[in-house]
C-alpha cells in the first residue's frame, strides 16, 4: 500500500481536507441537528445534546454515496 512517511502524511492531509470541507457543508443544512429524534436535555448550567436522528441520516447518506463511488464492477 503506502510505504513512505511522506505518502502517508499526504493521504492523511487529503482526508482531513475532505472531512473539513464536509463539515463546512454541514453548516448549510439548518434542519440537520434539530430532527425529531435528536435528544436535547437542558438543566441548570448543563446542556446535553445527543444527535441520534442526525447521525443516522448522515450515516445513511454517506453509505449510499460511498457504495456508489466504490462499487466494484
Amino acid at each position: 500500500m503506502v510505504s513512505s512517511p511522506g505518502k502517508i502524511f499526504l493521504v492523511l492531509g487529503i482526508i482531513m481536507v475532505g472531512i473539513g470541507g464536509f463539515l463546512l457543508l454541514l453548516g448549510h443544512f439548518p434542519y440537520l441537528g434539530r430532527l425529531p429524534g435528536d435528544i436535547n436535555i437542558q438543566r441548570k448550567g448543563v446542556t446535553i445534546y445527543i444527535p441520534l436522528a442526525s447521525c443516522l441520516v448522515v450515516s445513511i447518506i454517506l453509505t449510499l454515496i460511498l457504495n456508489l463511488l466504490l462499487r466494484r464492477r
